[in-house]
């Protein structure tokens, strides 16, 4: 592999880039318009802009993507996660153009991809499933069948995909048919497939998922699990690996079982098998996600691997050079997704420029970043804007790591959740890893930014706009670097 498409924008494709560089691969980036300026573009050996800001006119065009990688002269395209990444059409289309898709097979993509299969999938691999409908498409008539067997509340959900994109809490029948048009409405919007299936809710569950690797020589690995219980509007915003609720056998049978799906599936490459886990140690298969996670690094960082080098020579056709015998946790890892939005506000996602961007450094932090002082933040994508992960030889000093390096962490000029997650992390439940999917609900419902730091942001702010201004007022040239804001603002307290 000499050459290297990857089909995504923001800090998955610089991370993917990264170790594609590492590798002595070179990297094509593919852009939209509104991200000509990006820093998944400047990190690229190539870029090849490919359309409009609309994801249907850029990132989810086909022909263009695969028109970029031909004309660029690539051997193989990585999609990243989200946009075409879960998509078997798109695999199939990048085959037949003769180039290598960085994923698994497109059998598995579409029998792991609709939900509803990879159900029947888990109750033919004698894994259980939640309650629910096993087919998709169904109407509102067949819905609302279902939800009075079952049972209220109940969960609506998109069959061709996952990160909470087409999920709708329902609670009785007079929402079901409201919640339904929403949810295939959204569904349809971020995967092009509006078909959606029902569950059963589960009161206060954690969300714990398996990361599993497979090569096309049959062998097969489960890297341990992550924990994403805490989570807004049913996506995870902060994850951990090891969690706080398995016991050694629990791990062992959770690592079997999604081991067990990956194979009736015929899957390689790497992917994630996730589950509901009840307060009673009862875990329930949920779904699999055939593709990178966002939560990947966390992972990473307590087994050792860099599961994109891994990718990538799965799909060259090396085997895997371990065994399940060879692999340990060693530690423990958290993850804080950084997202332009308002905590606030009901975490509405928040456009405008980066006005300054400080990195957090140390020792076990690490930082997957997708932007860069200057940069537009767009409204047409995904608000997520980095991902900032500690480790520790214990979950006490992850935590306190995080700790500092969130409080290290600066991005001014959009809203973010940097401040949230600091109180998150730095609360006495979530010390106590009582964690649930209603997390946020139960401790932070009410949360508000605190007075203090969101005058000392204002001041920050201020002061990186003014030294952002290119020239003095008698036209002498400034420079254009932006120095940090904190150095900048000169003596001040809040008196």
């Amino acid at each position: 592999m000499k050459k290297l498409l990857v089909a995504n924008r923001g800090e998955i494709a610089v991370r993917v880039m990264r170790t594609a560089s590492e590798m002595g691969i070179r990297t094509v980036a593919v852009y939209s318009e509104a991200d000509a300026g990006s820093l998944h573009v400047a990190t690229a050996d190539e870029a090849v802009c490919v359309g409009a800001a609309e994801p249907s006119r850029s990132y989810l065009d086909m022909g263009a993507i695969l028109e970029a990688a031909r004309s660029t002269g690539c051997d193989a395209i990585h999609p990243g996660y989200g946009f075409l990444s879960e998509n078997p059409a798109f695999a199939g289309r990048v085959s037949e153009a003769g180039l290598t898709f960085i994923g698994p097979p497109v059998a598995a993509m579409r029998q792991l991809g609709n939900k509803t299969v990879a159900r029947q999938l888990a109750t033919k691999a004698r894994v259980p499933i939640i309650p629910g409908t096993t087919k998709a498409g169904a109407s509102v008539g067949e819905l609302r069948d279902s939800a009075e067997v079952i049972g209220y509340p109940v969960l609506l959900k998109a069959s061709a995909g996952g990160g909470g994109k087409g999920m709708r809490l329902v609670r009785s029948s007079v929402e079901l048919e409201a919640a339904a048009e929403l949810a295939s409405g959204e569904a349809h919007a971020a995967f092009g497939d509006g078909s959606i299936y029902l569950e059963k809710a589960i009161d206060r569950p954690r969300h714990v998922e398996v990361q599993v690797l497979g090569d096309r020589h049959g062998n097969m690995v489960h890297l341990f699990e992550r924990e994403c219980s805490i989570q807004r509007r049913h996506q995870k915003i902060i994850e951990e690996s090891p969690s706080t609720a398995l016991t050694p056998e629990l791990r062992e049978k959770m690592g079997t079982a999604a081991i067990a799906i990956a194979r009736a599936a015929g899957y390689e490459n790497a992917g994630t098998v996730e589950f509901l886990l009840d307060a009673t140690g009862k875990f329930f298969f949920l779904e699999v996600n055939t593709r990178l996670q966002v939560e990947h690094p966390v992972t990473e960082m307590v087994v050792g691997l860099d599961l994109v080098r891994h990718q990538i020579e799965i799909a060259e056709g090396k085997p895997l050079p371990f065994a399940q015998t060879d692999l340990r946790q060693r530690g423990h890892a958290i993850e804080c997704r950084i997202y332009a939005e308002d905590p606030a506000a009901d975490f509405l996602p928040s456009a405008g420029r980066i006005l300054a961007a400080a990195i957090p450094h140390g020792p076990g932090v690490r930082y997957d970043c997708g932007i860069q002082t200057g940069m537009d933040v767009p409204v047409h994508y995904d608000p997520i804007l980095s991902k900032l992960i500690a480790w520790g030889e214990t979950r006490d000093a992850a935590i306190q790591r995080m700790v500092r390096a969130l409080r290290e962490c600066v991005v001014l000029g959009v809203p973010t959740s940097i401040e949230l997650m600091l109180d998150v992390i730095g609360s006495d439940a979530f010390a106590a890893g009582a964690t649930h999917t209603g997390f946020l609900q139960e401790h932070f419902a009410s949360w508000r930014p605190s007075p203090e730091a969101d005058a000392i942001a204002r001041v920050a702010e201020a002061a990186a706009r003014f030294a952002s201004v290119p020239a003095t007022s008698n036209g002498a040239a400034q420079s254009t670097e932006t120095p940090s804001p904190w150095m900048r603002i000169g003596r001040w307290d809040m008196a």
